[in-house]
């Protein structure tokens, strides 16, 4: 969760996520509770490159560079898992599995266009 002296740009925002406890690093906690979930299911992250990191980093002021928080997940073991929990539970904020929010939006799309048979132009695929 953000620390409280780097208020992002947008802090209301931010804040009004706070309260809601909708904010990736709350949803990584929520998905760690979740004790229905087979072990192997809950503890992806407890082999993470991330594993102990500033939270701050993988949630970025916008405009703000990305490229620390994205070497921490390059190679990392779990980097996959990551990535398909994000787009699983539509996180909308921060880097998950190497992505930011806008490549795993084109990710979604992709998928869901390959889905239907249309190529990343939205034609028929041949």
């Amino acid at each position: 969760m953000p620390a409280q002296n780097a208020m992002p740009q947008n802090a209301m925002q931010s804040q009004n996520a706070l309260r809601a406890g909708s904010t990736p690093a709350s949803s990584v906690l929520q998905h760690r509770a979740q004790p229905d979930q087979p072990p192997e299911e809950r503890s992806w992250h407890d082999q993470a490159n991330c594993l102990g990191v500033d939270p701050d980093l993988f949630f970025p002021e916008r405009g703000a560079s990305t490229r620390e928080a994205k070497e921490v997940c390059r190679g990392c073991v779990v980097r996959e898992a990551c990535l398909e929990y994000a787009l699983t539970n539509g996180e909308k904020f921060g880097i998950w599995g190497g992505m930011s929010e806008r490549e795993r939006r084109r990710l979604r799309r992709a998928r869901a266009l390959a889905r239907r048979g249309l190529g990343p132009t939205g034609a028929a695929s041949a």
